[in-house]
């Protein structure tokens, strides 16, 4: 019997990589807007995806600030959606 992790199905982040956080909050808030939130220099000069990667692997605090920023950014999303037939609303 081998020792598989537990699933976890209501963790957002469970299955992404740190590439596509950092790729989704970019893409989402843009560098700029990034770095106002989370203001680390690899947010705020010369950004770029590989950059922030390094100093996050690195970084734990950081890390943990990316993580809980792009969960914000999810709820964000959710609440500003309009409503879908079917929603229960």
């Amino acid at each position: 019997m081998t020792d598989s992790p537990p699933a976890q199905p209501r963790n957002p982040l469970h299955g992404l990589t740190l590439e596509a956080i950092v790729t989704a909050l970019a893409d989402h808030y843009g560098w700029e807007g990034l770095g106002e939130r989370i203001p680390v220099r690899c947010f705020t000069h010369d950004p770029s995806v590989g950059s922030s990667l390094k100093f996050l692997r690195k970084t734990p605090w950081a890390r943990e600030k990316v993580e809980s920023l792009y969960l914000f950014m999810l709820r964000d999303i959710r609440r500003n959606r309009p409503a879908e037939p079917g929603d229960g609303q």
